[in-house]
């Protein structure tokens, strides 16, 4: 067996080398193809010393682009040389590139090149979304994030339209003392603030489950229904006061079925041929559908209602009550389980296992209080223009008019959204 030549020994990396000649060099200008790749061939001819990338950064914001390169000398065993001689070489570099490419290359010393800053705790993602969004808001997320500790180590756009939304990650804070602190900037400004766990477990979210009323369509089909037999003003109290959590779900909504008595059966498909889905319904759907989401309602409402309009949406699943009709007409009752607050977190848990799904990669999102228990057993539990003490539990509250609004909460960029519809 013939013996293979000696690697020739690689570069030393001591504990020094955090010492040696370090530099940056930032290129901006209107971006174009090859401005980076323009830079780092470039970089390859530095000598007669060698240069090691030790941090790159680029954004693009508008067709400007900003690029941040920081180098430094490769420990090879000889005397370093002067940061000088180093910067002398770069700026070699720094005009041929600009001559090259028609871009602004500028070159300073970085100082020592020590490790990055590390910050305890798990990162996470902090959503500012408005239409407008106020330069308020991002100012005020950032005072507050600076204010318990935490830092920004990115910031990227994730859509303009319908509203405009920015994502900044965060490390050195946790979720309670980050949501507390935000919560004051959205009062504040009248933007939405989200915070979630940055990680695999936000983007490996796989079932979504929707309350109906006031969330997936406008206003409550009850009080519709109330309105046909009269009685809209009476059970439109009841409704609130069980929203707002003041009365127990079951027995408000015995006491405002009971007021539908005597109704034709007819007035069902006339109330479900007007409802009127919320703003961004439909986008939003379509694209956790294309994503491999699983879809499905779970409402307080009622299946003569929920379950077309589940098949017109082509959603996988739903759950809801049912109203007992006899000879045509409603008899103020109910028929089987009802799915109240606590019926549906059980909803939840049933549909994910059915697709064998952890509840952890679920996602719930309503408004009453009737949907607290399937808010806080989802992986993610997003209140939607919700009442307070609702906004107050969830793990994220939107205020936006808009439905899709969700998928910016989860990470989607506008340009994800177009692509899935």
């Amino acid at each position: 067996m013939t013996d293979r030549p000696a690697a020739p020994p690689a570069p030393s990396l001591p504990s020094e080398d955090a010492d040696l000649p370090g530099a940056q060099l930032t290129v901006t200008g209107a971006d174009r193809a090859g401005v980076t790749a323009a830079l780092f061939a470039a970089l390859e001819t530095v000598g007669p010393r060698l240069v090691e990338v030790v941090d790159v950064e680029q954004v693009v914001v508008h067709g400007q682009l900003t690029l941040g390169v920081v180098v430094r000398e490769v420990a090879d065993g000889t005397p370093p040389d002067t940061v000088g001689a180093l910067l002398e070489q770069l700026s070699r570099v720094a005009a041929d590139v600009s001559a090259g490419t028609g871009m602004s290359v500028t070159v300073e010393a970085s100082g020592p090149t020590a490790p990055s800053v590390s910050h305890p705790g798990r990162p996470h993602h902090v959503i500012v979304l408005g239409r407008p969004l106020p330069p308020a808001a991002v100012a005020g997320a950032a005072r507050a994030i600076a204010a318990v500790g935490g830092n920004i180590d990115a910031i990227r756009r994730l859509s303009d339209y319908p509203v405009t939304s920015i994502e900044l990650t965060v490390s050195g804070a946790g979720s309670t003392e980050l949501r507390t602190a935000l919560a004051t900037v959205s009062a504040a400004t009248g933007a939405d603030v989200a915070v979630e766990q940055a990680g695999l477990a936000r983007r490996t979210k796989r079932l979504i489950v929707l309350d109906v009323d006031s969330t997936l369509v406008r206003g409550e089909v009850i009080d519709e229904l109330a309105a046909r037999a009269g009685r809209a003003a009476e059970v439109a109290r009841i409704t609130a006061a069980a929203m707002n959590g003041e009365l127990d779900f079951e027995q408000s909504l015995r006491a405002r079925v009971a007021a539908l008595a005597g109704l034709p059966a007819t007035v069902l498909d006339e109330v479900r041929e007007h409802l009127v889905l919320t703003p961004g319904a439909r986008t939003l759907i379509r694209t956790l559908q294309h994503s491999g989401f699983r879809c499905g309602i779970v409402s307080g409402g009622f299946t003569q209602i929920t379950d077309p309009l589940a098949a017109a949406l082509g959603l996988d699943f739903a759950a809801a009550n049912t109203l007992e009709v006899v000879d045509g007409r409603l008899t103020g009752g109910l028929v089987g389980e009802v799915v109240d607050r606590a019926g549906k977190a059980r909803a939840l848990a049933r549909f994910a296992a059915e697709y064998d799904i952890p509840l952890e990669q679920t996602v719930a999102v309503g408004d009453g209080a009737n949907d607290l228990d399937m808010l806080n057993a989802a992986g993610l539990g997003i209140a939607f223009n919700a009442k307070p003490v609702v906004r107050e539990q969830a793990d994220t509250a939107l205020n936006q008019p808009y439905l899709d609004a969700v998928l910016q909460v989860l990470g989607f960029t506008r340009d994800e959204v177009l692509d899935a519809l």
